[in-house]
């Protein structure tokens, strides 16, 4: 039962990824960076500490009590993955959209899942699967199959992509931020590029391990205070206020940098643009681009804590990403053999889901 909540959950914490950027599509007359902090004010400041504060009782007090090392190496992360963020458009920008996010979404995915494993086989910790745990084990190598699987369908999927472009020429494309790019096609630079991007994005992960003391103190606390009901589904609330701060460091420069050199400072109080719906419509999208980690903590605290989580999150994130594709008819116009294709890789990515979440039902 731990498992199909679990699953469920990280459902719904992929699907709130993969559909965060709808809203910002409402906004008007604003440029990106306009949009982006302001929804990421909400995202990363202003939500993450109204959650921890609705469900963790002393939330501050468990981060004051914390070592400056534990918050300093949470927050670092979170500054990196910033970075691999930000970074993903330089992967698109040189192999194109499908290219590039299969290969960034890939590596995410295997580095996110398996290098904290590795880490516990040299550092072990009580309650931590190392890798030879989970390759020795029947449970830890169903769902090595299913991180296996997921990559086919991701390699599938960046297959369709790069079918499908070049059917549609198109000469512009745009990140998964929104932002307009022109694809230069580098391969050398661009696989570069695309790894950076792709094992800083996995930072988060990391970030989410070094933060665990905090989770851990406060799902000691809420077991005292209701013996054997399991695990506190909320206890990662308060490891995201310290990890969001780094994100935001980075998105925020980077916004403000460009708001400098486009010269679009006066977006914010622009009285010739819907302000008001603009303002809404991005805390709208902040929003729900944190409920995916809000969802991404209850269903870890089901499903335990290792590497099933993170490519649960992440074949959800991809799977609701190419689904919304198909609805708002991206793939219009295609051959029947690209729109096979997509359909093959949607359905193996699914497939993998099915499987991950069979190895926890093994190891419960």
């Amino acid at each position: 039962m731990n498992a199909l909540l679990g699953v469920i959950f990280h459902f719904i914490g992929g699907f709130a990824s993969g559909s965060f950027y709808m809203p910002y599509k409402k906004v008007k007359g604003w440029n990106w960076e306009s949009f982006w902090i302001v929804g990421g004010m909400f995202s990363w400041l202003i939500v993450p500490p109204i959650a921890a504060w609705l469900t963790i009782p002393g939330f501050v007090e468990i981060i004051k009590g914390t070592g400056s090392g534990t918050l300093g190496i949470t927050y670092l992360f979170g500054v990196l993955w910033g970075i691999g963020g930000l970074t993903y458009g330089l992967g698109v920008r040189y192999l194109g959209v499908s290219l590039g996010s299969s290969i960034i979404l890939g590596l995410c995915m295997v580095f996110g899942a398996i290098i904290p494993s590795i880490y516990y086989n040299f550092f072990p910790q009580e309650g931590k699967d190392s890798f030879s745990t989970i390759a020795n084990s029947h449970w830890g190598l169903t769902v090595l199959t299913g991180l296996l699987v997921c990559i086919v369908g991701i390699i599938i999927s960046g297959k369709a992509g790069v079918m499908k472009e070049k059917e549609l020429n198109a000469a512009k494309t745009s990140d998964p931020h929104g932002m307009e790019l022109k694809t230069e096609y580098k391969f050398a630079l661009g696989m570069f590029v695309s790894i950076v991007s792709g094992v800083l994005s996995a930072c988060f992960n990391f970030g989410l391990e070094a933060g665990k003391p905090m989770a851990d103190l406060a799902n000691g606390v809420w077991k005292v205070a209701n013996p054997n009901q399991g695990n506190f589904l909320y206890q990662n609330n308060v490891i995201y206020v310290v990890l969001l701060w780094g994100g935001l460091t980075t998105n925020f420069i980077w916004c403000m940098i460009l708001n400098a050199r486009n010269k679009t400072f006066g977006d914010y109080t622009n009285k010739q643009t819907p302000l008001l719906s603009n303002y809404i419509f991005s805390a709208l999208a902040g929003t729900t681009w944190f409920l995916q980690f809000f969802f991404y903590g209850m269903g870890e605290s089901k499903l335990g804590n290792g590497p099933s989580s993170w490519i649960l999150h992440m074949a959800f994130i991809i799977l609701t990403a190419n689904l919304w594709g198909l609805v708002l008819k991206e793939w219009k116009g295609v051959n029947k053999k690209t729109a096979t294709t997509i359909i093959i890789g949607i359905l193996i990515i699914v497939v993998s889901v099915l499987i991950v979440g069979y190895g926890n039902s093994l190891k419960q």
